[in-house]
């Protein structure tokens, strides 16, 4: 049971893992966006850019009818016809098709941000094997693209149907309408059908974006074990940095206790405190603290200061001051009288100066 809980992607995902994920370009980008962006914007230029373009269709038409009345019908004038066709529909269409690039690039910029990655285009062999392929056809997002794909054409499929329907009546007209009219009529139709299937679209895409975004989290969720992985590949195995610390603060021990026998004077606490104190007029403005420790650790500076004559005062409120000052520290202020006092003492005693 436990190794069952263990496995369970129940954590969600660090700033590591999400970072990882985004380099691998695995991110939450719906499709249905993209295409409800570009559709709703397209079809609201439209609106805006209709006038103009049924305008400049009937000037381009009228152009290349007139065109058409001094033609031969050579191989070569057929050809600079369709180029001229060509180039005529590009130039009115135009417009459309940059706002469809303009809105694509966009709304992918919107879903997941600026992303330049190579990582997907590398080539993945493992996608080549035949059982993981088929596994890929029946799995939960094949599922969940047929059911929107069905949706949606059923979906639009009934809107159109009930559009077309509702003009029926109006429909059997046509016959007794003029060319001009029956074309109004049609494109009044469409225009309605285009506006509410752009509507399904939209609502689609904001459902599709939702359900990308859960799908994502719940990819990126992680166990506990993976979770601990991590912490230590980014902070480093606690044993060996509580090791590092051991050996740092053994050196810097080490350096501390050579300090000792450069000391003037040993101030201790009788029970648990050792401070050394240096001073050297030349070089320094006030006496420095040079090492200090408690416990096993004064008993061991005492010692050392036993080995090199260096006295030993005792004075508890003293030494429990000092030795709340970092090593390489002057005294404080304060404190100045007081250590002054301990040091004409010990420069008072025979053999010191």
């Amino acid at each position: 049971m436990a190794n069952d809980s263990a496995g369970e992607r129940t954590e969600q995902a660090t700033a590591k893992r999400r970072s990882d994920f985004r380099e691998k370009g695995q991110v939450a980008q719906s499709k249905e966006v993209q295409t409800a962006a570009m559709m709703a914007t397209t079809l609201l230029l439209w609106f805006f850019y209709a006038p103009m373009f049924w305008k400049k269709l009937s000037v381009s038409l009228a152009g290349i009818w007139k065109i058409c009345a001094s033609y031969e019908v050579t191989p070569n004038a057929i050809v600079n016809l369709f180029a001229l066709v060509l180039q005529q529909g590009g130039l009115l269409l135009a417009p459309l098709f940059l706002l469809v690039l303009v809105v694509g690039f966009f709304s992918s910029v919107f879903q997941i941000g600026w992303l330049f990655t190579g990582k997907p285009l590398q080539p993945d062999f493992s996608k080549l094997n035949p059982i993981a392929g088929a596994a890929r056809f029946v799995s939960k997002r094949s599922l969940v693209e047929v059911v929107k794909s069905l949706a949606k054409v059923l979906l639009i499929g009934a809107v159109a149907y009930k559009v077309v329907f509702n003009e029926f009546d109006q429909a059997l007209l046509l016959i007794d309408m003029e060319v001009v009219d029956t074309v109004r009529f049609l494109g009044r139709v469409a225009t309605n059908v285009l506006i509410k299937a752009c509507g399904i679209v939209v609502l689609l895409g904001l459902f599709d974006f939702l359900f990308v975004r859960w799908e994502m989290e719940q990819k990126m969720k992680m166990t506990k074990q993976e979770q601990k992985e991590e912490f230590k590949e980014a902070e480093g195995d606690p044993h060996i940095k509580s090791r590092i610390r051991s050996l740092q603060q053994q050196m810097s021990r080490k350096r501390m206790m050579a300090e000792v026998p450069k000391a003037d004077v040993i101030v201790t606490n009788p029970t648990h405190l050792s401070v050394a104190l240096r001073y050297d007029r030349q070089t320094m403005d006030a006496p420095q603290i040079v090492a200090k420790g408690a416990d096993h650790i004064a008993m061991r500076i005492r010692e050392i200061a036993t080995e090199n004559h260096i006295p030993l005062v005792e004075n508890k409120p003293i030494a429990r001051t000092l030795y709340k000052v970092d090593i390489g520290q002057p005294v404080p202020e304060e404190m100045f009288k007081a250590v002054a006092e301990i040091l004409a003492y010990v420069y008072g005693l025979p053999g010191r100066k």
